[in-house]
């Protein structure tokens, strides 16, 4: 199988407090997919985080180290001294699973600051340890051009042999840059690498994310159930169009393990994209939403039959702060989640689940043949449900 699942293999993980960073670490401190699979785990944040607030399973595999700043002014040769000062055993790193990500609304920008990151983290190890044998690099649907709305059409289902998107839409896209620089770097080397292509990611994580969708879910019908009480009807938060279109969810557990997975065998996985999701079947949220909407004691239905849309989640949690807060200090919460947030996106949860009104369903076929009999599968329940108990278990959520 060509799998390097020898004893001594030390897990790197940019941005292990973001969702799918977090779920990889996760894992591999749950003993996935072996418990000697892996001798040492390292997770790097950006912003502090303790063990208690990341909520891992305690192991004696955990090397926490937050602050490393991949963009900080003493270039590269500065990165890779703090890099060998703050991380131990930084000579020993064998599996790099980049999961870092800087949004700027500006294409240049967001290109020029994402390809920068991969390109130091990379070359750092690179330098700092002979041992490196796989970087795994998410991107997504954009790949497929599903942000650009009506501006570019594509059939579903959506295969990893499909060309990448027309000008000039394809120079706006970073995607394409990290991994075109990723394939140049690791070109004649010992080391190799694939791509994770996801959907919308299912999961939980220990601080607040622009981009985690079951976190402004889970605060919303929370604060609903509250103020509406047990059994209430929840309209779905987006229209006609997208309460039927289908689509491929991607949890967090399944994206990590097969991450995990395809960097212990490279000779299946190297230098490939593979679709990631939690099954082959596509599902639309009208099977979705009343899943979601049961987890919180509520009837999740379609939208209003007159048209429009049901409340949007941010504004009503703005509206209904004081609601908020009596939980908050009820329950014995996490506070900060709902306002002074200026790590959420209040637009997101309406552009996936309003504007994203097309089939844009994934060809699941590579990945289950390329995973085979280890693969992992799950259903809404398995994925959201996971979520929601995990912002339970951290006092996110009463």
């Amino acid at each position: 199988m060509g799998s390097t699942n020898e004893p001594g293999n030390h897990a790197l993980i940019f941005g292990a407090s973001g969702i799918t960073g977090w779920a990889i670490t996760n894992a591999l401190l749950s003993d996935y997919p072996s418990p000697d699979a892996f001798s040492k785990v390292t997770a790097l944040t950006n912003r502090p985080l303790s063990k208690e607030q990341a909520q891992w399973p305690e192991s004696s595999k955990l090397q926490l180290v937050s602050g490393i700043d991949l963009l900080m002014d003493g270039g590269q040769q500065g990165l890779e001294k703090e890099m060998q000062s703050k991380i131990g055993d930084m000579s020993t790193v064998s599996h790099v699973y980049f999961f870092s990500y800087v949004m700027d609304l500006d294409p240049a920008k967001e290109i020029s600051i994402n390809v920068t990151l991969l390109e130091r983290a990379v070359t750092a190890v690179e330098n700092l340890s002979k041992n490196l044998k796989y970087v795994v690099l998410p991107t997504g649907t954009k790949a497929y051009g599903v942000h650009l709305i009506d501006k570019f059409p594509f059939t579903p289902p959506l295969a990893e042999n499909l060309p990448r998107i027309p000008e000039p839409y394809a120079s706006e896209m970073f995607y394409y840059n990290q991994l075109d620089m990723l394939a140049s770097l690791a070109k004649g080397k010992q080391w190799t690498w694939c791509e994770v292509r996801p959907d919308v990611v299912v999961g939980f994580v220990p601080n607040n994310n622009v981009y985690c969708l079951a976190q402004a879910l889970a605060l919303y019908l929370s604060c609903y159930a509250a103020v509406a009480g047990p059994g209430a009807s929840v309209e779905f938060p987006g229209t006609a169009a997208s309460w039927t279109i289908l689509s491929n969810d991607s949890s967090q557990d399944i994206l990590a393990k097969f991450s995990i997975w395809a960097s212990l065998h490279p000779s299946e996985t190297g230098g490939q994209a593979f679709n990631v999701a939690d099954n082959a079947r596509p599902s639309s949220w009208s099977e979705k939403w009343p899943v979601i909407c049961e987890f919180f004691g509520l009837k999740g239905v379609g939208p209003p039959p007159n048209g429009g849309s049901g409340p949007q989640p941010g504004e009503y949690l703005v509206e209904h702060v004081e609601t908020w807060r009596e939980l908050e200090q009820k329950h014995g919460l996490q506070k900060g989640r709902v306002e002074g947030n200026e790590r959420s996106f209040g637009g997101f949860p309406y552009f996936i689940m309003t504007m994203f009104n097309f089939d844009r369903q994934m060809d699941m076929s590579k990945l289950h043949e390329t995973w085979g009999d280890e693969k992992v599968e799950t259903d809404a329940k398995g994925a959201w449900w996971t979520a929601f108990e995990r912002f339970r278990r951290a006092k996110i959520i009463p």
